[in-house]
């Protein structure tokens, strides 16, 4: 009988260890009209120069009423606190930037879906491709607000954004434990091959920064696995709608002839429409 008893408490012991070594699920549940929804992340989240600003006055996170966070709540009818802000990185996501609270601190314990683009500016993504064609061609003097060139990523930056995309998950699951957390990559800006007018630099700059997106989206892609998040791959949903397509999904490099509010390599509208709708489909989409 005392050996019935001690194999029963080890079996309890050992259905405990198993139950905590479950995973959190990626699919908490639902997200159904009326949810919570906190969109986090930078540019590529926030959608500058992108139809008319979402922020009244105007603040230099250049939030768009038509990004995809926008978009997606309105298809969703869903209650959107948007706190993406261009220029964010992983820091500034998980700690103060200047004026601006953690975009963290937003959560709250009963938000449903949470999604975050982050890491392109860790890793000076934007600023390789801007450098790299600020010095190929004339600047015109409506974009000349950005450095050119602009100053490369450190050495560590590649594990610093890792770590602190591991921090956002950890964040997002502990501020908000019913959420869903769906981590969104960046649009394809490059082709696969070759460049064009609209992206002018040399192909062995072009192939560089290609190689970093790709790693970057690697990244992400192992990040949201590996934490129990859901990812939007929007670079491979992008693929054949970079800035030298036909039908791009990415703005080029400025012109003369670039509308006022025109922000180089970044999401237009319809490439924001395209991230909503894969968005859409993978949350109405059961488990």
């Amino acid at each position: 009988m005392r050996d019935l008893k001690w194999c029963f408490g080890c079996l309890l012991t050992l259905l405990s260890i198993a139950a905590c070594a479950i995973p959190r699920s990626t699919h908490v549940g639902p997200i159904s009209p009326a949810s919570i929804y906190v969109a986090m992340g930078s540019s590529y989240a926030a959608g500058p120069g992108i139809t008319t600003s979402a922020d009244q006055p105007r603040n230099r996170c250049a939030r768009s009423t038509d990004n995809y966070a926008h978009v997606l709540a309105r298809k969703l009818n869903l209650r959107l606190i948007d706190v993406s802000c261009s220029g964010a990185t992983t820091e500034h996501v998980l700690r103060p930037w200047n004026e601006l609270p953690p975009q963290v601190e937003a959560l709250t314990v009963d938000t449903k879906l949470v999604t975050a683009t982050i890491g392109g500016n860790d890793v000076g993504y934007f600023g390789m491709l801007w450098s790299a064609s600020c010095t190929t061609v004339s600047v015109p003097a409506a974009s000349r607000n950005f450095k050119c060139p602009s100053p490369p990523a450190g050495p560590d930056a590649w594990s610093k954004v890792e770590a602190g995309m591991r921090q956002i998950a950890a964040e997002v699951h502990r501020r908000s434990p019913t959420a869903r957390l769906v981590f969104v990559d960046y649009l394809s800006v490059l082709p696969a091959t070759g460049t064009c007018g609209n992206a002018p630099m040399g192909p062995d700059t072009a192939r560089s920064i290609a190689a970093v997106a790709q790693r970057l989206a690697r990244l992400t892609k192992r990040v949201a696995a590996e934490t129990q998040a859901d990812v939007i791959q929007a670079s491979t949903l992008s693929a054949h709608h970079d800035a030298c397509s036909r039908d791009p999904w990415i703005t080029g490099f400025p012109t003369e002839r670039s509308a006022p509010g025109f922000v180089p390599y970044h999401p237009n509208e319809r490439g924001m429409t395209a991230v909503a709708d894969a968005l859409m489909q993978r949350l109405v989409t059961v488990p």
